[in-house]
């Protein structure tokens, strides 16, 4: 008798253990698959953006928060972009730096590994400003513009979170630089939040009023 016991129990447990660990990886799955919130990136570079658009090639620029995990493979992305096209492309990575945080919160090891990519600047953002001017919420946001300001590309460099490897949007960027065309203008954007879901709110507000005024 106490041997069944013993048998069923053991099932019981194997039974739940593989159930649990079946819901734990598609969680995971769902989550590593689900893009960030998309913003309305603007079609022109930001006429009051203090980052300087260059006027003898294209320029990109990726919004970033310095402590999200996921970027660091958006980070190593970039890196392998600007490899390829060897100096050919004006390349920016803002970092995100929040009121009230610590000094030099933003200069983590993904501000190291960006800076040490070469012909990338790399860009303190003191409370957002230039985020929300590019109308960014999600961090590895990448947006490519030529040198008359127009933007050509917008989305992440990924294929899920923290996935390193070929991409749409590394490619589209890649061939958009090269002078060829590119079917894929915008993809999702795979990373953490850059503002607290109530400061998305207000900037989407404040969206839609501008859009009303113009």
């Amino acid at each position: 008798m106490e041997s069944k016991r013993a048998k069923f129990l053991a099932r019981a447990t194997i039974l739940i253990w593989f159930f649990a660990t079946a819901a734990g990886i598609t969680i995971f799955l769902r989550y590593e698959n689900t893009p960030g919130i998309a913003g309305s990136v603007p079609d022109q570079w930001p006429e009051n953006s203090g980052i300087q658009l260059a006027t003898d090639r294209h320029t990109l620029i990726m919004l970033a928060h310095p402590r999200c995990p996921c970027t660091r493979a958006s980070i190593h992305e970039l890196s392998r972009i600007t490899a390829l096209l060897d100096g050919r492309l004006t390349v920016y990575v803002v970092f995100i730096k929040p009121d009230g945080v610590e000094k030099d919160w933003e200069r983590s090891d993904m501000w190291a590994t960006a800076s040490a990519i070469p012909h990338v600047r790399v860009i303190s953002d003191a409370q957002g400003l230039e985020t929300k001017r590019f109308d960014s919420y999600t961090s590895g946001q990448t947006v490519l513009y030529d040198k008359g300001g127009k933007r050509l590309f917008s989305g992440g460099i990924t294929a899920m979170r923290g996935m390193e490897g070929d991409s749409l949007g590394a490619d589209s960027i890649v061939s958009l630089v090269n002078g060829e065309r590119s079917s894929v203008e915008e993809t999702y954007v795979y990373g953490c939040p850059l503002f607290a879901n109530d400061q998305i709110d207000a900037a989407k507000k404040e969206d839609v009023n501008a859009d009303s005024k113009r």
